[in-house]
């Protein structure tokens, strides 16, 4: 039985979603806690995407398969009564046939908040907003990030690591400022890379208040090379909102298209 859960977590403590030894981790919080539950020497998790030290999540999907037929609703009553309060199941569902919770995926969205007002800065908000001194020009960021959107190579704005692409699928970099004043900036993609979110608002929030122009951050994109005034933002400011996935008709079929490996289009 493969089971579907959606969780959040705020990850000011937590060393990212991966088990690392000797350090605090998503992953190894709920897997120690779904053993614990279900009795079990191993529980073992397949998340959406891995997050970075410090990023926070309020709609991270993972899978497990368990050997017998569990009661989803009462499993993450439990596992939440076990868990640390900084880390939570939110939703648990039998998943659909063809289901797998990093491949099956369409799309993840996450936001980037900012709040360009020092003397506004909401102490409470403090672990999920980055303070910035300068005052922030949403319009521009919004116009620079608009023309990065589309299939392209993203390596200038990525960590490389052997063996893997750096081809991504943008399918939206918005910038807006809410109501209470912070700027969030949307980012929306089939997948990323190592530190692609933090190094695209890095760029987006040079060109907000005013060290770089509009076309800046495509014209890195283009050079295909880090730029060493390309800043990878803090994490406390980044959040993995949501992720999204085919009907599930199609979740096998999408599934095996993602494992292939990405080349340009021509």
């Amino acid at each position: 039985m493969r089971l579907r859960l959606e969780v959040a977590y705020d990850g000011t403590d937590l060393s990212g979603w991966a088990v690392q030894p000797g350090r605090r981790t998503v992953q190894e919080e709920l897997e120690t806690a779904l053993a614990t539950v279900l009795r079990v020497p191993q529980a073992r998790l397949t998340c959406a995407g891995r997050t970075d030290a410090g990023v926070h999540a309020r709609g991270q999907v993972c899978h497990l398969d368990v050997n017998a037929t569990v009661d989803p609703i009462d499993l993450r009553r439990r596992v939440n009564g076990v868990l640390p309060a900084d880390v939570r199941v939110r939703r648990c569902s039998p998943a659909p046939t063809g289901f797998h919770a990093r491949y099956s995926a369409v799309w993840r969205r996450y936001a980037y908040r900012v709040c360009d007002d020092p003397a506004a800065v909401d102490p409470l908000l403090r672990h999920e907003v980055l303070s910035w001194a300068r005052p922030l020009d949403v319009a521009s960021m919004d116009a620079a990030g608009s023309r990065l959107a589309g299939e392209r190579d993203f390596a200038a704005y990525c960590r490389r690591r052997v063996g893997a692409t750096t081809i991504r699928t943008l399918l939206e970099l918005r910038t807006r400022r809410e109501p209470r004043g912070l700027v969030v900036v949307r980012v929306v993609a089939d997948a990323f890379c190592h530190h692609m979110v933090r190094a695209l608002v890095g760029a987006l929030v040079a060109v907000g208040d005013g060290r770089r122009p509009v076309e800046w951050p495509s014209q890195v994109l283009t050079a295909g090379v880090r730029h060493p005034a390309v800043t990878v933002l803090p994490a406390r400011g980044l959040t993995l909102e949501e992720v999204g996935y085919p009907p599930d008709e199609a979740l096998a079929a999408r599934a095996q298209r993602a494992r292939a490996v990405r080349v340009l289009s021509t």
